[in-house]
């Protein structure tokens, strides 16, 4: 039996630390803020409303279809006030606090923090678009099927009407997700990248879809701590104009691999 080249096996071994690398989650640090970008396998999911939404789905979540999206990074948490101001130098929310998420920023203000990360880190930040913001919500290839993003008991998971006090609060301090992602439901409303269509899911593409080429307003996910459970759960479609801020509206930031 001839050895195996030694050659081959070093390339093969490299190539396998590569792709653990790969999968590997990001912890990246910009003017001294620490945030977790949390790898996110690509497959297959069955978007809108399906099953466990139950009768409380709205007309823009049906028909419920299925989706390919390729593999991304997701923040681990909602960006946080401690690293909008290690970015921009500033801190627009109402309810403050370095570890709570960042709010009152629009879909405008947040395209000009992801530039400025972009120049900042050299990477390749962007927000989430709607399908892959809902694949990451519902636990991706390890989902469970469950309502909310990573329960089916919305109170382990989420900050929302019935506890929160009528205010925002530190990022993970729920349980997180089946994929170790934290309050996709519920906190803060989560900025998307797409334009919003009424009527989108009849007719979008079946492999990475970005949401109408144009449009008056941009989609928002996860609904925020004002909200009732209805309302959190991980088919939920909003919207607003791209220049609208309110003091439940934030984001996630999505990195390309």
């Amino acid at each position: 039996m001839t050895k195996p080249n030694f050659f081959v096996a070093l390339i093969a071994i490299m190539f396998a630390t590569q792709i653990s690398v790969a999968q590997t989650n990001q912890t990246i640090t910009v003017n001294g803020a620490k945030f977790e970008m949390v790898y996110v396998q690509g497959g297959i999911f069955n978007m809108g409303c399906t099953s466990e939404q139950g009768s409380d789905c709205w007309d823009n979540e049906k028909p419920a279809h299925q989706v390919t999206v390729g593999s991304f990074y997701i923040g681990k948490y909602e960006v946080t006030q401690a690293l909008w101001w290690a970015v921009m130098g500033n801190n627009p929310s109402y309810f403050k606090g370095d570890n709570l998420p960042v709010e009152k920023v629009s879909w405008d203000d947040v395209q000009q923090f992801i530039r400025k990360l972009n120049e900042m880190t050299g990477k390749r930040f962007r927000l989430p678009t709607e399908a892959e913001w809902e694949y990451a919500a519902r636990g991706g290839n390890k989902s469970q099927g469950y309502k909310y993003s990573g329960s089916n008991s919305l109170y382990n998971v989420a900050w929302y009407d019935d506890n929160s006090g009528e205010k925002t609060h530190p990022v993970g301090t729920k349980n997180p997700n089946e994929l170790g992602i934290y309050d996709m439901s519920g906190n803060v409303w989560e900025w998307c990248g797409d334009w919003y269509g009424e009527n989108y899911y009849s007719s979008s593409p079946a492999s990475n879809p970005t949401g109408p080429s144009y449009g008056s307003a941009r989609v928002l996910r996860g609904d925020s701590w004002g909200a009732s459970a209805e309302h959190c759960r991980v088919s939920r479609r909003h919207s607003n104009a791209p220049d609208d801020r309110a003091d439940d509206y934030g984001f996630r930031l999505l990195l390309v691999p």
